[in-house]
């Protein structure tokens, strides 16, 4: 019987964390899974979430965690209680999704998956803490007010002890911002490796990218 819960616990934290940049991917082939996470890990990236926006990142997340066991796999946009069921099944690290609803909040419970729920309001907040989640995915980060509205949203829930993963509109520029704000457990980094990259099979350029998020990530809470 799993436990229930929708937290992440301590380690998956500490290791998000000292990471502070997970790769949020598009793939749309799944050839291009093994050779994608090698190449995040050749820059120090070792966590990564697969968007559930194609049909084959199902098959990518087994790829990559038969091939390339050191990387860390979670799932994105979860969207229903079916896919929180497969994506447990096949063993990802963890899941989020864009909004948050609570029907697939309690089936990641019942599951005992580490999910983190998207919000972008005072409200959501509340919605999610009342469901027992403990770290949120705070989505569109940059469309929605950045940094500034994410400490002014924040700050009345400061004493639960809550963290939240930024995504939209970072990038190489902004992300260390965020970093810098302690609540901030890691940035959701989709520049890392953009879906045409990725497509061009242009694994250089995306071990570049992930070689220059790691240094500033490093430079500001070590190794």
């Amino acid at each position: 019987m799993h436990k229930r819960t929708s937290q992440m616990n301590d380690v998956l934290c500490n290791k998000m964390y000292q990471s502070g940049v997970i790769a949020v991917l598009v793939i749309d082939e799944v050839k291009d899974a093994v050779p994608l996470a090698r190449a995040l890990l050749e820059g120090d990236v070792d966590i990564m979430e697969l968007t559930l926006r194609t049909p084959v990142a199902m098959d990518a997340l087994e790829e990559i965690k038969n091939n390339v066991p050191e990387m860390m796999v979670g799932i994105g946009t979860v969207l229903t209680p079916d896919q929180v069921r497969q994506v447990s099944r096949l063993g990802a690290a963890f899941s989020v999704a864009p909004g948050l609803n609570p029907n697939v909040v309690k089936a990641a419970q019942k599951e005992g998956l580490a999910f983190s729920p998207g919000i972008v309001t005072p409200s959501d907040i509340e919605c999610a803490v009342e469901l027992g989640c403990n770290v949120l995915k705070y989505f569109p980060a940059e469309p929605a007010g950045g940094l500034a509205y994410l400490k002014s949203m924040t700050n009345p829930y400061t004493h639960l002890g809550l963290k939240y993963i930024p995504l939209g509109g970072l990038n190489q520029d902004n992300f260390k911002t965020y970093l810098e704000f302690p609540p901030v457990l890691a940035v959701g980094g989709s520049w890392i490796a953009k879906r045409d990259t990725i497509k061009k099979n242009d694994w250089k350029t995306i071990t570049d990218n992930a070689r220059q998020a790691s240094k500033v990530v490093k430079n500001l809470r070590g190794s």
